[in-house]
């Protein structure tokens, strides 16, 4: 797992300097079947479901975390659907930026939100976040949380796209490093729209859910600076990184 975590930060820092070239429009140009854009509704919402991006451990009622975040998930550029999302120029890798802030509540409860613009693409994302602590960790002990998400899709006008998800995390801290790990399900909403329905005037919207496994680990080299990467598992391997300013 150490592996797959530092090949994610590895890869998500290079995807980061590579994302402007990889952005592009998404705009169906050619028919897909109903089977098609259930695969698709399952990817595409894996991929723009909310990342955990954090420790189990509340922040605490005075505690603030806001920063920038990136995911790289890699799709099959070849396959009809991401060609026909694309306009028949598919990237081999969906690079999604973000800025997200989260901030703690009084009995162990955190609030977060976050919004997404790719850049040269109509691509943007938007979501927010509320999370329990069960166990708020102690120097012996674990801590471990609950969390429930949504993002929404916007900007596109050929597809209407929202998730929603519930996932529980455990973490521990040593020192300044804290590895963290969880599971949980995505369920996903899409609706054709403009040219797709024009296209495909029969194509019905699907609902579909995605179980999630993660794991990642923040690490504080400086007081106030965290550095977070993750790996996570939902229909595809996704890679995150993120770099906040904690307090």
């Amino acid at each position: 797992m150490d592996r797959f975590l530092l090949r994610g930060m590895v890869a998500a820092s290079l995807f980061l300097a590579a994302a402007p070239a990889l952005a592009t429009d998404i705009s169906f140009t050619t028919a897909i079947t109903q089977d098609q854009f259930k695969s698709l509704t399952k990817e595409a919402g894996a991929a723009l479901g909310y990342r955990n991006m954090a420790p189990a451990e509340p922040l605490g009622i005075l505690g603030f975390d806001i920063g920038a975040e990136l995911s790289a998930v890699g799709i099959d550029k070849n396959s009809s659907y991401w060609s026909s999302a694309f306009g028949n120029d598919a990237p081999s890798y969906l690079v999604i930026p973000k800025i997200r802030a989260r901030k703690g509540l009084p009995f162990g409860i955190d609030v977060g939100g976050m919004y997404s613009y790719v850049p040269s693409s109509n691509i943007k994302l938007y979501g927010a976040e509320i999370s329990k602590s069960i166990l708020d960790g102690t120097a012996a002990t674990p801590a471990l949380g609950i969390r429930a998400t949504y993002t929404k899709l916007s900007g596109v006008s050929d597809l209407s796209l929202q998730t929603y998800g519930v996932d529980a995390s455990v973490s521990k801290g040593l020192l300044f490093i804290t590895p963290y790990a969880g599971a949980g399900i995505l369920w996903i909403n899409s609706e054709a729209k403009g040219n797709l329905k024009a296209l495909v005037p029969t194509l019905e919207s699907e609902s579909t859910t995605v179980p999630r496994l993660f794991a990642g680990v923040k690490i504080t080299p400086f007081p106030l600076v965290g550095i977070t990467a993750e790996a996570e598992y939902a229909e595809r391997p996704i890679y995150s990184l993120k770099a906040a300013i904690s307090f």
